[in-house]
């Protein structure tokens, strides 16, 4: 639904009650309101879900919401993606303090993971990240798309299918397409500067923002928009307890603030640069647009002690912690023209996008080389990922064809898709083992050796028919149909869509979709390979200090541990929905869904002798050196996601008051493992379990199985006030021993903006998110160094932040 997060909540439960029951009985008393009122969201036109075919939301076929930028700016210090989650309740934003994976965030849509919502800009396909995801809830391997290297400043707005389009967009839009729209106007501009930080002193974050359109010839456009932020690290650990022991010397102990981890949100600097253009011709219209990112990010890690294994006292008398330098580089250029032959509308584009990512370390040690050590890491590994595509489209209305007397859409394209994924080996110094008695390697960091680098080239080739009847006044139904061939194992495959929309009366619908999904493996699932000096988790969910090494699952190491080559993902979806606008600015949507995805990719559990020499001997028969950790991607389950959303949107005109537009939306999401991988043979007198409970709880557990997002946003003149509150529900984590299972209970979360318009273009605002300062519970399994006390919870656990803002709109 269009809009249908606009505008603030309310908080802890009365008030959100109090909320919903306004938005609820608001209905009846406007049933009858003036004729003359345009209903709600009825001159909203998107373009995404049918194929060359613009529909109102409210004629949609399939569930859409819509994100205007305006509510963009007001979530606080939130970037695109958790920008998102914050307004639609289907989407969740995880944390992840896993050190070097802590600046790329995972955004769920209905519990599934990012890579299986496709993301466009200007409908066309966005390249994705250099990084597999790894680490939090996210444990699929898969590079998803940044989107947060988009400026905000650029959107004018956002389209939200919450439906399966693998048929329409390609095979990785399992779970929806996020089509993000860039502003296309031709003068004016907005200027914006904020300051904020959280009420713990941490994380202060300055940003400013600009956009503006210039004319181009006689009736083009060149709109061009640029951000750029800092926000300082925050951490929300616990201290180490008394038995956490760093100092040999009494007095040095004592006198220790006890400060053992730093793991959070890292400091960070960014600048996002756009620019969206088109020119119309004599027979042809020139169109691009292009966006530019650098980001760079330094993220603390854990306290390596002056007495423990990974220090060396004549370099660090009193310990170190270890940084982690993140610097992402990421651009995406497109170029197309569009115009009219033979009553066909053509669209013909190309575009080449590449994210990489580098590596680097200060404060830090390889303490294997003891006073030969380097003390920094200029180069310890390069992540590299880019995508060309090459896009054909046509469409056509016809008053009639088939022997139909109704109106038909037909549109048909093809697609060249190629991709390549690389890795870059970093420095010796920070992987080689020297001769002192100390841990190998540069602490906390990901290394890439020589013999890991990977270099992996795919080609996809698609072409799609849609098919777009008005079969009567009432009754839509769209057919689409995509075939696809991929030049590696992943082969050939046939999607199909069907979904229709039915007009019962005049102010109530019922939809549906029944469609299938193919999804390819990632080159990052196929290829990575990594090792890495970091600490990682037991069977008993105690942290440990271990190399771990990250092998494809083709690789002879994994196939002796039981591997296999990675087999796509097939999908099955099925949707039924009811709209219904009761009266005019009034309305309410319910969508029901299930997902079937057979051969779900996942990381295994972490494989690694458990003192009875199984796995050593395997690692040894490999010429791994024993002690290591070991982990691949398989094809481990088959799921089934099930789940319901309701939208509700309603505007209460109060005459002198101004107005008062509500909103609530609700997401229920379950998902269950119909069937998944056993443990192989070759693992058989381990103890090992292939998939364990941790890996299910990824999917079945950690994500909420329920979210309301109620809000209300009072215009009264020049003021604004939106008020939002959202009530996550409670999550698990589940540990392969499962005495080591931990639950966590839901919470609600309330932001509040307020905004004064002054001379009709300068605004001044003042707010916070999580105003009340509301935290997870502390149910995480207990660490003596006080490690992620809120273990992976489904909101931001840094508390509240509150922000000021002014604009400028010319």
């Amino acid at each position: 639904m269009p809009d249908a997060y606009s505008n603030g909540p309310a908080k802890q439960f009365p008030l959100s009650a109090l909320t919903a029951s306004l938005l609820l009985s608001a209905v009846a008393p406007f049933a009858d309101a003036a004729a003359e009122d345009t209903k709600l969201n009825a001159v909203t036109v998107i373009s995404t879900g049918v194929r060359g075919q613009q529909r109102t939301v409210a004629d949609s076929p399939a569930p859409i919401d819509i994100i205007n930028s305006d509510q963009l700016l007001k979530t606080g210090r939130a970037e695109l993606s958790e920008a998102i989650s914050k307004l639609l309740p289907s989407f969740n934003f995880g944390t992840n303090i896993a050190g070097y994976n802590s600046v790329t965030r995972p955004l769920s849509n209905r519990s599934l993971g990012p890579t299986y919502t496709l993301v466009l800009v200007n409908g066309k396909r966005r390249h994705n990240g250099a990084v597999g995801q790894r680490g939090s809830i996210d444990n699929s391997g898969a590079n998803a798309v940044d989107i947060d290297l988009i400026p905000v400043s650029a959107v004018d707005h956002i389209e939200i299918l919450k439906d399966s389009a693998a048929a329409q967009y390609g095979s990785d839009a399992v779970a929806g397409v996020i089509n993000i729209i860039l502003k296309a106007t031709d003068s004016g501009g907005h200027l914006e500067t904020s300051y904020g930080k959280l009420y713990s002193g941490q994380g202060e974050t300055l940003k400013v923002a600009g956009d503006e359109g210039f004319k181009l010839g006689e009736s083009g456009f060149f709109h061009l928009a640029a951000d750029a932020r800092k926000r300082g690290e925050a951490s929300w650990n616990d201290k180490a307890d008394s038995t956490v022991k760093a100092y040999n010397d009494p007095a040095k102990q004592a006198a220790w603030d006890h400060v053992a981890i730093k793991n959070g949100d890292p400091d960070l600097k960014a600048f996002n640069l756009a620019y969206n253009a088109e020119l119309p011709l004599d027979d042809v219209t020139l169109y691009s647009f292009s966006t530019y990112g650098e980001r760079d990010a330094e993220a603390a890690n854990y306290y390596r002690l002056p007495n423990g294994t990974a220090s060396v006292p004549e370099i660090f008398p009193d310990g170190y912690f270890p940084l982690n330098n993140i610097k992402d580089t990421d651009y995406q250029f497109l170029f197309g023209g569009k115009g009219e032959l033979a009553n066909w509308n053509w669209d013909l584009s190309t575009t080449y996008g590449r994210n990489n990512v580098h590596h680097s370390s200060d404060l830090n040690l390889n303490p294997s080389l003891g006073t030969a050590s380097p003390t920094s890491f200029s180069n310890l590994a390069t992540f590299r990922f880019e995508q060309w595509v090459n896009n054909l489209d046509f469409t056509r209305h016809y008053d009639s064809l088939f022997n139909l007397t109704s109106p038909v859409q037909v549109s048909a394209g093809l697609e060249h898709r190629w991709e390549r994924f690389r890795t870059f080996a970093g420095e010796p110094d920070a992987y080689i083992t020297g001769t002192y008695p100390a841990a190998s390697g540069a602490q906390a960091a990901v290394t890439i050796r020589p013999e890991d680098e990977v270099s992996l080239i795919r080609n996809n080739y698609a072409g799609y028919l849609d098919l777009g009847f008005d079969l009567t006044e009432r009754w839509f139904v769209d057919v689409a149909g995509r075939i696809e061939h991929y030049d590696d194992d992943s082969g050939n495959t046939f999607g199909l869509k069907v979904n229709s929309r039915y007009e019962l009366t005049d102010t109530v619908a019922v939809r549906g979709t029944v469609g299938t999904g193919f999804r390819a493996p990632s080159l990052t699932q196929i290829g990575y390979t990594v090792a890495d000096n970091r600490v990682a988790t037991d069977v008993n969910g105690n942290v440990v200090p271990a190399v771990t090494r990250l092998t494809p699952s083709s690789s002879s190491l994994a196939k002796a541990l039981g591997g296999d080559d990675l087999k796509p993902e097939k999908s099955r979806n099925l949707g039924l929905g009811l709209t219904w606008q009761p009266a005019p600015r009034t309305s309410v949507t319910a969508d029901a869904y299930l997902i079937d995805i057979d051969d779900r990719i996942a990381l295994t559990s972490n494989i690694y002798d458990q003192g009875n020499g199984v796995i050593n001997g395997i690692l040894q028969s490999q010429g791994v050196a024993s002690g290591t950790w070991v982990n691949y991607y398989t094809n481990a389950f088959d799921t089934r996601t099930r789940g319901l959303d309701i939208v509700a949107d309603h505007t209460t005109p109060l005459d002198a008051l101004g107005d008062v537009r509500w909103s609530l939306g609700f997401n229920y999401n379950k998902t269950t493992i119909e069937d998944m991988r056993d443990t192989p043979a070759s693992l058989a007198g381990s103890g090992v379990t292939l998939v364990g409970r941790d890996r299910e709880g990824d999917l079945t557990e950690a994500s909420p199985k329920t979210k309301w997002i109620v809000g209300a946003n009072w215009k009264l003149d020049d003021l604004a006030v939106n008020l939002q509150t959202t009530r996550y529900g409670s999550v698990k984590t589940l540990a392969v021993n499962p005495s080591g299972d931990r639950s966590f209970g839901a919470k609600w979360i309330t932001d509040l903006d307020i905004a004064y318009t002054f001379f009709d273009h300068l605004t001044a605002s003042i707010g916070g998110t999580n105003i009340f300062d509301v935290r997870p519970d502390k149910h995480a399994v207990y660490s003596s160094l006080g490690l992620a006390a809120y273990g992976n919870p489904p909101f931001y656990p840094g508390g509240g932040y509150w922000y000021t803002k002014l604009a400028y709109d010319f």
